[in-house]
């Protein structure tokens, strides 16, 4: 979607034109008919009300909206100003509308407020029709354009960082929704890289043969029953100073899961394509930071596997062994994201001597029975960097909540012939695979896994997107860098 940013509605233009409402606080200028109107469907501002009517201006009719931002000064100021754009671009996205025009004159918003309300609108809009061919002419998205008049001075340089937080987002978003025949291992790598190239971020990219020469012995395990081989994708965003050490954000990413051996129910396995949210997210954190120029040294690692039930697939009770040297009995082939992440995290740890780690996964249904699909699990070996995250996350929107570790749950995944399993009881399911993956962080190095199982993909529309990919992820990592990283 283009934001265009007018000093005044040019004459003649068409299309609606929206005004962003505080709570109980309509614009005096009003047409009383519109007044008349809101008044009569008990729209009072509240954040993500909309409404709409018709007057007479210049001897034409006006097509006028009004959307919701809620109390100024709210906990949630900005989440609700998010809403207010949203609103606007589900009711005009399909609507036979190209352009909308938000007129912000009287509002009072600061360059930040009225950014939130074109982000909120941007990420409302996005839509993955592309394979859709009957879709009805009702049904296809047509807005295209939003125009932006009276906004407060200094919006344009606010949006360009938000412009690239939607760009991230959006690629997340993509890579999540496309089917698993089309994003793959080796098509997740050329996308993503196509979408990187120009921006100064630099690419490396690890094949099979070189993982099995690290004796990345627990991801390939994973990839040896599928016929699409496995690789590593490295993202380099060098813009901090120069030699300081970088903060390494992991994902896992099964670009598609079956469950392999230990197969999944076929009921729903077709939703198994957006296994790849965590490395979809680091990608997408990616492209949001270098196309804003973030002033940090970030290194984004994205594992990337199928994980397939042929011959030739890695069976319950193998013993793998993996790049740290440590051995793994596979108990579960379903339990794989944390074979990918281990594998990944040691050669992030050799290769950067990050500051910090933080690995994202869709790790565990375990979360989603937790936390359902309202927030994000972080478990983490330092409070000060789980502070961080969980402040980042709410003040994205991106939330967290976090949970424990500790000796206790560790030993339920000792194993009786090798240093560990790759599950533990059914109890503590999400917390017991967080140990697994910290018997993998360097001791003394700071740590945080995200487990967003629940988050990356919604049955029903939510804030700021429809149903289906949420682009949950990039959102928290930018906001963590922006707060932590930058100086």
């Amino acid at each position: 979607m283009k934001i265009e940013f007018l000093s005044a509605l040019p004459a003649g233009s068409d299309g609606p034109v929206a005004r962003i409402v505080n709570q109980n606080a309509l614009p005096g200028d009003l047409d009383p008919a519109l007044v008349a109107g809101a008044d009569a469907s008990r729209f009072s501002g509240k954040a993500g009300q909309f409404f709409e009517g018709f007057v007479s201006q210049n001897g034409a009719v006006a097509r006028l909206a009004l959307a919701g931002a809620g109390e100024p000064g709210s906990k949630d100021r900005s989440a609700a100003l998010e809403k207010a754009g949203a609103a606007l671009a589900a009711k005009y996205a399909a609507s036979g509308e190209t352009a909308l025009t938000i007129d912000f004159t009287g509002s009072r918003l600061d360059p930040a407020e009225a950014v939130a309300v074109l982000l909120g609108a941007r990420l409302r809009a996005w839509r993955h029709d592309i394979y859709r061919t009957r879709l009805p002419d009702e049904q296809k998205a047509t807005l295209a354009t939003i125009r932006v008049v009276g906004a407060p001075d200094g919006i344009q340089t606010a949006w360009e960082a938000e412009d690239a937080l939607a760009q991230g987002v959006e690629l997340t978003r993509e890579l999540v929704t496309e089917p698993a025949n089309v994003i793959y291992p080796e098509s997740f790598v050329e996308r993503v890289s196509a979408r990187l190239k120009g921006t100064g971020v630099n690419i490396r990219v690890l094949d099979d043969t070189e993982m099995a020469a690290l004796g990345m012995g627990a991801l390939l395990g994973v990839a040896q029953g599928s016929v699409r081989p496995a690789r590593i994708l490295v993202m380099e965003w060098l813009g901090g100073a120069k030699g300081e050490k970088p903060t390494a954000f992991v994902g896992k990413g099964v670009t598609f899961d079956t469950g392999g051996i230990s197969l999944k129910p076929a009921a729903g396995m077709e939703d198994m394509k957006w296994d790849m949210g965590g490395a979809g997210a680091v990608a997408g954190a990616m492209l949001a930071l270098a196309k804003r120029k973030a002033r940090a040294n970030v290194i984004g690692v994205c594992g990337l596997v199928e994980n397939m039930p042929d011959g030739g697939a890695q069976r319950p009770g193998d013993v793998v062994t993996s790049m740290s040297g440590q051995t793994i009995e596979v108990i579960n082939t379903d339990a794989e994201g944390r074979l990918v992440l281990c594998d990944a995290i040691t050669w992030t740890q050799k290769e950067y001597d990050p500051v910090a780690v933080v690995d994202l996964a869709t790790l565990t249904g375990a979360m989603i029975i937790s936390l359902g699909n309202e927030h994000g699990g972080i478990f983490s070996n330092d409070d000060a960097l789980a502070a961080k995250l969980l402040a980042a996350g709410e003040t994205s929107g991106d939330k967290l909540w976090r949970f424990p570790l500790g000796p206790a749950y560790d030993k339920l995944i000792d194993s009786p012939i090798a240093d560990m399993k790759n599950v533990g009881p059914r109890e503590g399911g999400s917390i017991t695979a967080a140990q697994f993956i910290q018997r993998f962080v360097d001791k003394g190095r700071p740590w945080a896994h995200l487990d967003i199982a629940g988050m990356v993909w919604a049955a029903k529309p939510g804030q700021t997107w429809d149903k289906g990919a949420t682009g949950y992820g990039v959102r928290v990592l930018d906001r963590f860098v922006r707060d932590n990283l930058e100086g």
